[in-house]
């Protein structure tokens, strides 16, 4: 981490550091490796060596407070730069310092005045169903986010199962990749499940993240996906290779990407929808969402197969009661390992926020990467055709 602090400086990057406590050993270096620091009287201290350890090692007998306290460091080392009375005067000086810093170079991205939804954001609490198995359109939500519920959807009747768009969130101009989670009917007479990627609608998302990233329009992800469509039909059209043209896109967007789980985010869909491993600069989810490599209920059924062949082969009799009991113990197991709670816990997205709080976390997300030019150039590479 020093040396991490030594090549940001070099960048550039202002650094602040407040000492609140006890800074020891190699602690000590991080707040100093940076541009100001700031250390509270009474409770924050620097010292390479507590006062035992200094009494241990060369015999000199010393409080904490005198050997590395914010009188010693900021009136006799010289280690410090500012001395605070408590911590709110800490945090007020950092506010005073930043205030004053000078404006970098921008990426550029495209804002306009805020205008707030024309339909009722409140809403949103009511879109979704109770059932995870059951339809609801995901333009009902996609309206309650957009500035003046304004959206110019990209090839609409194309795709269906996946909504691309260009529209404003609090000024910002995004382009939005989203599941739509009703079935839709393809015009070549092809019933096709919401949430399910498919061929069509893996090609046409790529397309837009194209074009996104040729415009310089940060994109936003709505994901409420069960993964790609499977069976005979699917491969045989290539659905590999078009899911794969999809996750290329997503991999080498150079344009700002922030993904909101509105429900389900299971298994190759989560990669395709920019999940945490594709680098957004933010991933956060609603209460209502779930990540995991399938559906409990699914998951549940082949690990129970797995697990009733397991105890067949060694000669166990598995009686309906019995397979039932297993499948409700490995499901509830499962259920709690899908929570956004469980994933959060675990750093896999940043945040579970109140669903009508979204269009905030995605501006300041957007503000933030403005501060940071694109340098690298989009390039897809080679892809399946």
């Amino acid at each position: 981490i020093f040396r991490n602090n030594a090549i940001m400086s070099s960048m550039g990057i202002t650094q602040i550091a407040a000492v609140m406590g006890s800074c020891v050993a190699g602690g000590a270096y991080l707040p100093i490796m940076s541009d100001e620091a700031l250390i509270v009287d009474k409770t924050g201290s620097i010292f390479l060596a507590g006062s035992y350890l200094v009494k241990a090692a060369i015999g000199e007998s010393i409080d904490n407070e005198t050997l590395g306290g914010a009188t010693t460091h900021c009136e006799i080392s010289g280690v410090t730069d500012y001395k605070a009375k408590d911590d709110k005067d800490a945090l007020d000086t950092i506010k005073n310092i930043i205030d004053k810093i000078g404006d970098f170079d921008k990426a550029g991205y495209n804002r306009i005045k805020s205008e707030k939804p024309a339909m009722p954001e409140q809403d949103i609490y009511g879109i979704l169903p109770k059932m995870r198995n059951e339809q609801y359109d995901m333009m009902e939500i996609i309206n309650r986010l957009v500035d003046n519920s304004e959206f110019d959807e990209y090839k609409a009747v194309y795709g269906q199962t996946i909504i691309t768009g260009y529209a404003r969130i609090d000024g910002w101009a995004v382009g939005i990749v989203a599941n739509q989670r009703k079935v839709v009917k393809s015009k070549k007479g092809e019933m096709q499940f919401g949430g399910v990627i498919y061929s069509d609608s893996a090609d046409k998302a790529t397309r837009f993240i194209a074009n996104c990233n040729q415009k310089k329009i940060p994109l936003v992800f709505l994901q409420d996906v069960t993964g790609f469509m499977v069976g005979s039909k699917s491969e045989h059209g290539g659905i590999i290779k078009d899911g794969a043209k999809m996750v290329n896109a997503v991999s080498n967007s150079v344009v700002p990407k922030f993904t909101v789980i509105v429900g389900n985010s299971y298994g190759a869909g989560n990669y395709a929808m920019c999940g945490k491993a594709y680098d957004p600069r933010l991933i956060f989810a609603w209460p209502s969402a779930e990540l995991a490599v399938m559906g409990g209920t699914q998951a549940a059924k082949v690990l129970m197969q797995i697990e009733a062949s397991s105890l067949k082969a060694r000669g166990e009799e598995i009686t309906p009661e019995k397979e039932a009991e297993m499948f409700d113990k490995i499901k509830a197991r499962y259920d709690a390992q899908v929570s956004p709670y469980y994933a959060a816990s675990r750093l896999w997205t940043d945040a579970i926020i109140d669903p009508l709080d979204t269009r905030k976390w995605i501006s300041m997300g957007i503000d933030a990467a403005n501060h940071a030019p694109i340098e690298k150039k989009f390039n897809m590479g080679v892809i399946q055709v």
